[in-house]
């Protein structure tokens, strides 16, 4: 299994994986993991208990454990950076894309991900890596 350095790319992964109009993975529904626990809305539970300025924590563990075989990871052709993503209001569900709390600050992962045609929202998004464009273009990966 392969092992990302940048949880927030891995993130971005698992979004075209797991959130993407065929998903390839199980769904992670944070909603319905804390309807079980009794919570009803998860924006508001974070809001209440302090913990909108973080991943929480079930998340986190969640999502780092998750092992993405190779075959899937070939699978994955393009990378949307969009504060947008699914996978981020199952992360933070009160997250206001306003901060860096997703930001990826590394393409080591790249490697990774051997067919990955096409990256979009690079200016506008949550990639925070200084020369990404050259990066990517290095690895003749077209951008938006």
């Amino acid at each position: 299994m392969s092992q990302f350095r940048d949880f927030n790319l891995k993130l971005l992964v698992i979004e075209e994986l797991m959130y993407g109009p065929a998903p390839l993975l199980p769904v992670y529904d944070l909603p319905a993991r804390l309807a079980e626990r009794g919570i009803g809305d998860p924006a508001s539970y974070v809001l209440e208990n302090r913990l909108h300025t973080e991943v929480l924590p079930e998340s986190r563990s969640h999502f780092e454990a998750l092992e993405i075989p190779a075959e899937l990871l070939a699978r994955v052709e393009e990378l949307c950076f969009d504060a947008g993503a699914d996978v981020f209001r199952h992360c933070a569900p009160a997250w206001d894309g306003e901060d860096d709390l997703f930001d990826v600050r590394s393409l080591d992962d790249l490697a990774l991900l051997p067919n990955l045609r096409e990256v979009t929202f690079v200016e506008d998004g949550v990639l925070a890596v200084p020369d990404a464009t050259e990066v990517f273009a290095a690895r003749g990966i077209d951008t938006d």
